[in-house]
């Protein structure tokens, strides 16, 4: 908006930025942010956090609350920005959405999960009793920055992590996606997402995975973005894997984790004469294709039980499975019976 942006360069007034980045990414980038901040003379507070999955808790938001309380931020025009991977991005919101009832923030995602995935919408939160993001809100950032050079410097298990974020909008809604990262999982993999003008024979194979995956992601999204329809495709690969995450802390991420609930409900689709046999290896296939787990010792028959009843507890009483139905393909069904699931569960344990 060139009205606002004559506002603040001619406002005598400093521009001021609070930072809030993972203490990962700031040895690694750290040193840039600051020299843009210094550069561009605004005047900055960077606070370097650990934030994973264990740290996630209301703890550190009020940590950093304190913090932006004593850096003393403008609600309406200095926005908050967090710069890290999902966890971070979450912790953040929450800190923004709680802070005089709503300070703005911006969303700047390092890692690929992050970028595909907790970049767009408008939930954040925290673990609470070793409970994944049991406390939390809905409030969209202003913005998000996506800069796939972050990615670079992240190791090939997080590529893989975030990779089954996109698998899952691939099974879920989009056919030709499932394609690209059969044909170029590999290579994305090899490459960490970087786009190189010698890559002819992928086309731009990282550019065209991320773009399809957030935007299928944000078709899914936006019509529902308080979640007041609890059908959701996206939640695919989201009904077992919160129980499992956080059971097995840390052994599993958390794309590995929604892959392994992906491969079971794969199962389950085939029990159901919802997909093929063929269709059926060709999902789990893609997914080793990935480096992604397709089972794990943790995933037990009681733990699938208990995850589907907390399911139960916070979807209006319904299951509401997404299910692909082909590949790309899916719908959202509430009347899997015990003895498929059991079933799907025996055949995928054999393999």
């Amino acid at each position: 908006d060139p009205q606002q942006l004559e506002l603040a360069t001619s406002s005598k007034r400093k521009l001021r930025r609070f930072i809030v980045i993972d203490e990962v990414v700031d040895e690694l980038y750290g040193s840039k942010v600051r020299e843009y901040f210094e550069e561009n003379n605004v005047q900055h507070k960077i606070l370097a956090l650990p934030t994973t999955e264990e740290t996630k808790s209301m703890d550190l938001v009020l940590n950093i609350l304190q913090e932006v309380q004593n850096f003393s931020i403008d609600r309406r025009t200095e926005p908050i920005i967090a710069i890290g991977g999902g966890v971070c991005l979450d912790i953040v919101g929450l800190a923004a959405s709680l802070y005089r009832r709503r300070t703005p923030y911006i969303r700047v995602p390092t890692t690929l999960l992050s970028y595909v995935d907790a970049s767009v919408g408008a939930k954040n939160g925290v673990n609470f009793l070793q409970c994944k993001n049991k406390l939390g809100g809905y409030t969209p950032p202003v913005a998000s920055f996506l800069d796939r050079s972050f990615i670079q410097s992240i190791p090939r298990r997080h590529i893989s992590n975030g990779l089954g974020e996109i698998l899952k909008m691939a099974l879920m809604k989009h056919k030709g996606l499932f394609d690209l990262l059969k044909s170029h999982g590999k290579y994305l993999l090899d490459t960490k997402f970087q786009s190189y003008s010698g890559s002819a024979d992928h086309g731009d194979a990282a550019l065209q995975t991320t773009r399809i995956a957030i935007e299928t992601m944000l078709e899914e999204l936006a019509p529902n973005l308080w979640e007041d329809d609890l059908d959701r495709l996206v939640d695919f690969g989201h009904l077992i894997s919160p129980e499992l995450e956080m059971r097995v802390l840390p052994s599993l991420m958390h794309g590995e984790a929604v892959n392994i609930d992906m491969a079971f409900m794969t199962y389950v689709a085939h029990a159901r004469g919802l997909i093929t046999a063929e269709e059926k290896e060709q999902i789990i296939q893609c997914m080793r294709g990935l480096e992604l787990p397709v089972w794990h010792g943790g995933c037990s028959w009681p733990l699938i039980k208990r995850a589907l009843m907390e399911r139960l507890k916070h979807s209006g009483g319904q299951p509401r499975m997404p299910l692909p139905t082909g590949l790309g393909v899916a719908e959202i069904f509430n009347d899997t019976s015990e003895e498929t699931l059991k079933r799907a569960y025996k055949l995928w344990v054999r393999d």
